[in-house]
């Protein structure tokens, strides 16, 4: 299988946790979305992915795949052992909402094309751009700590004390927020995930940092 991805991409680093804690390989193939002015928004990578947004993953017999969560579940299905969802209908139903109250209400309002826009047809400011950034990672944390720390499901991960689809989710947002220096003391059950999580090879090994188109620039 071969994943476009970029090393900053959170969307992309999801998907490189699932296939980790899967134990599939994959290879790589880097696009960087700002040189070149995005070479996501190339004529031929929309021929790969229309929307012009990675991850895309390329399948069996050249079978094109998008948005990350379509894929994690494609990978869940096709190779279901280890699992990353609970074995029961409501509690799969649980892990998506906070596996969706990530990649769909948080994300997308911090997504790079969004803070694009904000500081160029939109005409914001980059403090203003990063006042944004801050507002809806918190308005989205606070929630997330509230339903984690107050779940008798949550364990040593978001659910129970195996890592699954939520915490796939959790990790890259978390990632962002220190990014952009986001205090997160008022999230003492984020962080305790994350740290869990981190400890994993699955995890480590899907840091942007340490993928081969990883940049020392901040």
């Amino acid at each position: 299988m071969d994943l476009y991805t970029y090393w900053r991409s959170t969307a992309a680093y999801r998907v490189r946790i699932a296939f980790n804690l899967k134990n599939l390989p994959y290879q790589s193939s880097p696009l960087h979305l700002v040189r070149d002015g995005g070479q996501q928004l190339g004529e031929a990578y929309q021929q790969i992915n229309p929307q012009k947004l990675v991850p895309a993953l390329r399948v069996e017999k050249g079978e094109i795949l998008t948005q990350s969560l379509a894929i994690i579940e494609y990978l869940e299905e096709q190779y279901p052992d280890p699992a990353l969802l609970p074995a029961t209908t409501i509690e799969r139903a649980h892990v998506r909402a906070l596996a969706q109250n990530i990649a769909c209400d948080i994300h997308p309002l911090n997504n790079l094309r969004v803070l694009k826009y904000l500081t160029g047809p939109c005409g914001l400011s980059k403090e203003q751009q990063t006042q944004w950034y801050r507002h809806w990672i918190d308005e989205g944390f606070v929630a997330l700590e509230a339903t984690l720390s107050q779940n008798s499901s949550a364990g040593d991960f978001c659910h129970g004390d195996n890592p699954g689809l939520a915490d796939c989710c959790l990790v890259p947002q978390i990632y962002n927020a220190r990014r952009f220096s986001i205090p997160l003391e008022n999230y003492p059950t984020l962080c305790r995930i994350e740290k869990n999580c981190l400890a994993l090879t699955a995890f480590d090994k899907a840091r942007p940092e340490k993928q081969p188109d990883a940049e020392t620039a901040s």
